[in-house]
């Protein structure tokens, strides 16, 4: 890779933050029974009604039962998420275009095997349930070797970017359990170090992916399929079975109707903009 020594510095930095922030996940939590159901387990801000008049319309309950559910639903998420990257990055390690990278990898498989049981355990241990996870279907690009290996590290930073904006809020939010917050609180140290790593590695694939030579309409492609993917992973967040069990019918009209609400594009293009001004600043196209 172009930049080699800061690269490597870089990494190593990394590292060695990886090892001196080293906790064990399976004796940190000391996870409760039960959480408390007349509090709310997801920042009312965060939720997918907030800022739109079907908020008001819900009641307290319903707004407590939604946030139970957004929340299942979000660590759900993360769950699929976290899964799909570690088989990505398993995929690279310690392969050809990899090697200087590839230490840092260890320190990655490692903390996201452990975020992923994490997730999981709070989804089984509070909601009884992991959400199924939805596969978006997006066109991709002509088959390529290099273009690949940068939409897999685009889509891996975009995702860590989308749950750390929540990770953010939650973990600051004092209304929720002690260990919704520290839950968040520790999975945004770990994705400090990811989202730093990330972002420097998808910007040398870039550079890479550049030196192949693709004309405007390859770039324009690219960044058509990038926008999709984060349009994609907002939609994941809205989630017709939430919106059942909180009572209100007809979960999907509802998503659709959340979705189109200017107030909700509006908190879209808010979570959505260090992972479009990062697209922005390394020359991806915008759709």
């Amino acid at each position: 890779m172009t930049d080699d020594t800061e690269f490597r510095r870089l990494l190593e930095r990394l590292s060695a933050r990886a090892s001196s922030d080293y906790y064990n996940p399976y004796t940190t939590f000391d996870w409760p029974a039960e959480l408390p159901e007349d509090e709310p387990w997801f920042s009312p801000e965060l939720l997918s009604v907030h800022g739109t008049e079907y908020a008001e319309r819900l009641t307290p309950d319903q707004l407590l039962a939604l946030g139970r559910g957004e929340s299942i639903n979000f660590y759900s998420l993360n769950v699929h998420g976290i899964r799909e990257l570690l088989i990505e990055v398993m995929r690279r390690i310690h392969t050809p275009g990899f090697e200087i990278p590839s230490e840092f990898f260890h320190h990655f498989i490692g903390e996201e095997n452990e975020h992923m049981w994490f997730f999981a355990t709070f989804c089984l241990k509070y909601g009884g349930r992991i959400f199924p996870e939805k596969r978006l279907r997006l066109s991709v690009p002509a088959d390529d070797p290099v273009r690949e290996n940068f939409l897999v590290f685009a889509r891996i930073l975009l995702f860590e970017q989308i749950v750390d904006h929540y990770n953010v809020r939650l973990a600051a939010d004092e209304r929720l359990h002690p260990t919704i917050r520290q839950l968040n609180r520790i999975h945004h140290q770990d994705e400090s170090r990811h989202i730093a790593f990330g972002a420097r590695l998808v910007q040398l694939l870039w550079q890479r992916l550049l030196e192949t030579g693709p004309d405007e309409d390859d770039r324009r492609a690219i960044g058509r399929y990038l926008a999709g993917y984060l349009s994609a992973s907002i939609g994941s967040l809205y989630n017709p079975a939430v919106y059942r069990d909180a009572g209100i019918p007809d979960g999907l009209a509802f998503r659709k109707r959340l979705l189109d609400h200017p107030a909700r594009r509006a908190e879209h293009r808010r979570v959505l903009r260090k992972s479009t001004e990062f697209l922005r600043r390394i020359g991806v196209p915008e759709a």
